[in-house]
């Protein structure tokens, strides 16, 4: 019964990193915080003795300072590109039309366009509106690759730790 457990936490806990992986690039999903929970999905039938509490601990934090700062880095990013709020929501609204219609890459060039567009609809007095959409860009884009590196990362401790149930 406990190996028939370990099975079925171990496909859902994969299923969660694989979504959780997904929800790096989709911004509606909060890809590092799911992945986090595969480990502890992964966990939950031994009693999480799985792995060492401390490194849950510094892996779930990282997890949710991720999240935070993909909040942060397209604003920061954004501000000191001349941006307004239009370019931000564009870059927003890009991303997930992007996502809808050219999956994959069209999360990355539906950021960017929905900037771009987004200063020049709502954000008129902006003399640069190229250099505003590439701020927003790059912040978005800072974002997604230190979501995507803390989740690599929770997907090798989940790998060493499927390695150490089997």
């Amino acid at each position: 019964m406990n190996m028939i457990l370990e099975i079925l936490a171990l496909i859902f806990a994969i299923l969660v990193l694989v979504v959780g992986i997904i929800g790096c690039v989709v911004p509606v999903l909060p890809g590092p915080v799911l992945s986090f929970a595969s480990l502890l999905i992964v966990s939950l039938p031994g009693g999480f003795t799985l792995y060492r509490p401390r490194l849950l601990v510094i892996l779930g934090v990282l997890a949710l300072i991720s999240q935070f700062l993909d909040n942060i880095f397209p604003v920061l990013a954004s501000k000191k590109a001349g941006a307004g709020k239009g370019g931000t929501w564009g870059s927003v609204a890009g991303m997930l039309l992007g996502m809808i219609f050219f999956p994959p890459l069209g999360v990355f060039i539906g950021a960017f366009a929905g900037a771009f567009l987004g200063e020049i609809l709502f954000n008129k007095e902006n003399e640069n509106p190229l250099k505003a959409a590439l701020g927003v860009f790059t912040g978005t884009l800072l974002g997604i690759l230190f979501k995507l590196s803390v989740s690599g990362v929770i997907a090798v401790y989940l790998i060493i730790g499927i390695r150490q149930l089997f």
